[in-house]
């Protein structure tokens, strides 16, 4: 059953899969994306592995509200947004993304979690990993990256399908519809393409349980303007696994790469033909990894 909790200006909306006293694991989700991403059936795979497993949707997605104390003005152009941020201030940070994660496992009376994050939330999990240490058993990063300024581009065709603006989905559905189908085909690889049925079935859901405001600019931002910092890198001290698809379109392979090399000791699994996605085809493999992952600091930890 889903829940919300105020925490830092957000009504923050969260599901809880596993027992109590079961060792907790909290789920990440990325740009735009609600927690439904992560999707029951993977929740239920590492809830019958021992994991009390907490998704919940960022601020500003899905059901979690965000209320700012003063906001830019969305209607206007987006180049003139981003111009205007050093005079005006960003509406908020992929750091306070973090302490929000905090705050609900504060609220959780969690005093320490396994992390998995997901593209952005492998960002906002490595901010974690940096920041709180103390509250961090292990992190597991998939299809992410540390924002090095070296490291290949997003595929264009990609990028610029994120950025558009979607249809309004009151007015022509299925067009909206259509066009998160084209982008869900577009990032996924070619062993796993996207399943049409799965997707508009979770398109759907996502539509049925959205906030109605679209706030999606403000975590643009956020992770715009985020930098790239070597040296936090270097602070992770929990163990990190790390999982990227090798024909990740918006996350190069170098990414993964990349955070293997920066973050001391950290494991890298690459999966062959996988997307910018988590297909059910992976679901096994991906929960039994993060499984082995987990279950590696809690036998060293007992040493």
């Amino acid at each position: 059953m889903m829940k919300t909790v105020r925490i830092n200006r957000t009504d923050l909306c969260y599901e809880i899969f596993g027992e109590e006293h079961d060792v907790p694991i909290l789920l990440i989700s990325g740009l735009g994306s609600q927690m439904i991403r992560w999707e029951d059936s993977f929740c239920e795979l590492l809830s019958g592995k021992g994991f009390r497993v907490i998704r919940f949707d960022n601020r500003d997605s899905g059901c979690s509200v965000f209320y700012p104390e003063k906001d830019l003005d969305f209607n206007r152009d987006i180049h003139e947004i981003f111009s205007s941020l050093q005079k005006e201030g960003i509406p908020y940070s992929l750091m306070d993304m973090a302490e929000d994660v905090i705050g609900l496992m504060d609220h959780l009376n969690i005093e320490k979690a396994h992390i998995a994050g997901r593209s952005m939330g492998g960002i906002i999990a490595q901010l974690l990993g940096a920041n709180f240490p103390e509250r961090i058993l292990t992190l597991t990063i998939i299809m992410s990256t540390s924002l090095h300024p070296a490291l290949p581009p997003a595929d264009p065709e990609v990028m610029a399908m994120m950025m558009k603006p979607s249809a309004d989905p009151v007015s022509d559905r299925a067009l909206h519809i259509r066009e998160k189908l084209d982008f869900a085909h577009t990032i996924s690889g070619s062993l796993y393409p996207a399943d049409p049925n799965v997707e508009t079935e979770l398109i759907e859901k996502e539509l049925s349980r959205s906030s109605g405001a679209s706030f999606f600019l403000r975590q643009v931002i956020a992770m715009g303007t985020m930098q790239y910092n070597p040296e936090m890198l270097k602070k992770i001290k929990a163990p990190t696994l790390i999982i990227h698809g090798t024909e990740d379109p918006i996350f190069h392979p170098d990414c993964g790469k990349d955070l293997a090399r920066s973050i001391p000791d950290a494991e890298l699994v690459f999966i062959e033909g996988m997307g910018h996605s988590i297909p059910r085809d992976l679901f096994d493999f991906i929960s039994e990894k993060i499984s082995d992952h987990c279950c590696k600091k809690l036998y060293s930890s007992q040493k």
